[in-house]
């Protein structure tokens, strides 16, 4: 009932239940370089979902190491995404990565590593920290322009700028 009572009211005013229009993203603050002792930082806040982006860069032997059917593998570039229970108002235990850290952080590392120079360009290791210290709408695309910006701003030659949108979609159907 509630589903469709949600998409008559949007097929029928254009109007999402916060105000917005189909057509409207969020508001986007961006800061940069705010923390000193990394190599590239960033702050990136669509609406009330917020990531906290650092990038630290390192030397071959700093590749994150793991091993497969297939034997040794490494990464000279990852990223790593954390969701505390306190992002969404909630008190919780944090420790090892959850399901939701684990999937959301290889969405948002898969979208980077097309951006990542190649190595014979750019020969160190790269690894970005994504932070979510609010959430209200999709935190992997927040740490995706976290990510991004924060490898700018440690003078990473990224091969493009990127963003991730998150757009829901209205079907008349169930």
């Amino acid at each position: 009932l509630c589903c469709t009572k949600f998409r008559e009211m949007v097929r029928d005013t254009g109007r999402r239940p916060d105000g917005r229009s189909t057509e409207q993203v969020r508001r986007i603050d961006i800061s940069t370089g705010f923390l000193p002792g990394v190599h590239g930082s960033a702050i990136f806040t669509r609406g009330e979902t917020q990531s906290i982006a650092t990038a630290t860069l390192g030397d071959s032997s700093m590749q994150l190491k793991g091993e497969n059917l297939n034997g040794q593998t490494s990464k000279r570039f990852y990223l790593q995404y954390t969701f505390p229970p306190f992002s969404v108002g909630e008190v919780g235990r944090t420790g090892a990565p959850g399901r939701r850290e684990v999937g959301h952080g290889n969405l948002a590392e898969r979208a980077l590593v097309p951006t990542v120079p190649p190595e014979t360009d750019f020969p160190y290791t790269m690894r970005v920290e994504s932070l979510i210290t609010e959430s209200s709408g999709s935190s992997s695309m927040a740490s995706v322009c976290g990510g991004s910006l924060a490898l700018m701003d440690a003078g990473v030659p990224i091969q493009s700028t990127i963003a991730g949108v998150a757009m829901g979609l209205i079907l008349d159907e169930d």
